[in-house]
């Protein structure tokens, strides 16, 4: 499997910081899933064709590890990689970046379960065959 990644911006807002100016922790799970859809629009497969064919990519599993904080008005650059392509799951890595430092601030992983809309999991060779290939033979 040939590496997939994408890169995506996001300026740090006051609402993501804390009363010390430091970004919640919290929010970079909300930035995770910013690069993970961006990431799959980028290869032409976006979340709304997703479900419009009938498949949900849930997060059951997810961590972070934080290194450094980012600031309130910091323009972050998100990596977002796609690290296993199994039967029924998706695991994605990312690593989040003060863009004028290149500092890592966080690394972090969501795994996800292929379903069907009923959350039932399913193949994704067989339920999504397009975006499969797009996953395993780029």
């Amino acid at each position: 499997m040939e590496k997939i990644e994408h890169k995506t911006e996001v300026r740090v807002i006051y609402a993501d910081t804390d009363a010390m100016s430091v970004v919640y922790h919290s929010n970079y799970f909300k930035w995770f899933e910013v690069g993970r859809t961006e990431l799959l629009r980028n290869i032409g497969y976006p979340y709304a064709r997703l479900e419009q064919e009938g498949i949900m990519l849930p997060v059951i599993e997810c961590g972070c590890k934080y290194a450094k904080p980012a600031l309130y008005d910091d323009l972050l650059e998100i990596t977002s990689m796609i690290k296993e392509v199994k039967a029924a799951s998706i695991l994605i890595e990312y690593e989040i970046c003060r863009k004028s430092t290149g500092e890592r601030l966080v690394t972090g992983f969501t795994k996800h379960a292929v379903t069907n809309s009923s959350l039932k999991p399913v193949r994704l060779r067989s339920a999504a065959p397009d975006l499969y290939k797009l996953l395993v033979n780029k």
